[in-house]
């Protein structure tokens, strides 16, 4: 085997992982004056569970009943700089929430967690009127006894990933594409990567390390010498399918007859997109698809709400991302959604971020930065 080359030299900070957070760590990272490189398995950016999400930039109305309060501050916060700084890939929407005989939550909790949502920093919500219903893109109203619109943001989580990656680019970033970890040496003063690059094997260094891998991130741990410890972690799939079809009004955050979680129907390219399912994940991250009955899980939410007499040969697209979440007992529903930002004592060069959320991803990459204090 050829002995590796380090053609771009030496650097403060190198970065494994080009996912919206790895590349919001970057383009922090080369906005304090740092060299930064990144190395990345794929051939482009975004191509795992930054590309698979549910595309919203929202403050996460449904971790007002886990008590997740800070979180959802944090996320309204974050939307808002979105909003402002962003406006080409970040937008703000109307979300409809209608409420029925049959919902699991009454219209008074429904208004109340609204209320709360405003305060945490939301956006105003309001009362759809009953004679505007017929308007509410074909939703059943049989049994409708409320609709609440409010707002929260949508975004191209693809495009605002590489958007990030092309910004932090222009301002000195290295990115090592289709290049994947071979094994690292972590010493008192550096961190030695040594990866199979395109064009054979590549060393890289530098002065510390952020593993921003997602679902790989133990992975990457695991071909460090000395390895760090690591969190214990478990794996969820959240699946999506695409419909053909218009919504003209806005996005439906609706409850599934089948269990009463949260799924969201929403207008996507001209086209309708619904989802997440949470199910249990083992395998290779690399591997994972959306699995049979999680698309008939969420065409049956469709049509229940929608009945527009589509079946599973109607759907034009299926696509899963993974989640990862801390080990422990319960639903994925009731885990802390809050990013793990990890460092060892033993690896005081290293910080591994577990989790994440698409719509935090600049405040996390100000918190890792900070952590490393290499400025």
């Amino acid at each position: 085997m050829p002995e590796p080359t380090n053609p771009s030299g030496y650097c403060d900070l190198l970065v494994i992982g080009a996912g919206i957070q790895g590349a919001a760590v970057a383009l922090a990272a080369v906005r304090r004056g740092l060299r930064v490189q990144l190395v990345e398995q794929y051939a482009e950016p975004a191509c795992a569970t930054s590309s698979r999400s549910s595309k919203l930039i929202h403050g996460g109305l449904r971790y007002l009943e886990t008590g997740q309060f800070a979180l959802v501050r944090e996320c309204l916060a974050a939307q808002r700089r979105l909003l402002r700084e962003r406006p080409q890939l970040v937008q703000l929407k109307p979300f409809l929430i209608p409420v029925y005989e049959t919902t699991r939550r009454p219209p008074w909790k429904i208004g109340a967690g609204l209320a709360l949502y405003r305060l945490l920093g939301g956006h105003p919500f309001e009362t759809v009127p009953r004679r505007d219903w017929s308007r509410l893109d074909g939703l059943k109203t049989h049994g409708l006894r409320r609709v609440y619109r409010y707002y929260d943001a949508q975004t191209d989580d693809r495009a605002l990933t590489r958007a990030l990656i092309e910004d932090a680019r222009r301002e000195g970033l290295i990115c090592h594409f289709d290049t994947r970890l071979r094994t690292g040496r972590l010493t008192t003063n550096t961190c030695e990567l040594v990866c199979d690059g395109p064009a054979g094997p590549l060393e890289v260094q530098g002065r510390a390390l952020v593993n921003a891998a997602g679902p790989w991130v133990n992975q990457v741990l695991e071909c460090l010498v000395p390895r760090p410890p690591g969190l214990d972690i478990e794996w969820v799939q959240g699946s999506h399918i695409r419909l053909p079809g218009r919504l003209e009004q806005g996005i439906y955050y609706v409850e599934a007859p089948q269990d009463g979680r949260a799924v969201f129907v929403m207008p996507w390219q001209g086209d309708i997109l619904i989802g997440t399912t949470e199910t249990a994940f083992r395998g290779d991250p690399a591997r994972v698809r959306p699995l049979p009955d999680e698309c008939r899980y969420l065409l049956e939410v469709y049509e229940y709400y929608f009945g527009r007499g589509l079946g599973e040969a109607d759907i034009l697209q299926a696509f899963a991302g993974l989640r990862v979440l801390p080990a422990g007992n319960g639903t994925a529903f009731s885990r802390p959604r809050d990013t793990r930002i990890h460092r060892h004592p033993t690896a005081p060069r290293v910080i591994s971020v577990y989790g994440g959320k698409l719509t935090t991803h600049a405040s996390t990459a100000r918190k890792v930065l900070d952590c490393l204090s290499l400025d």
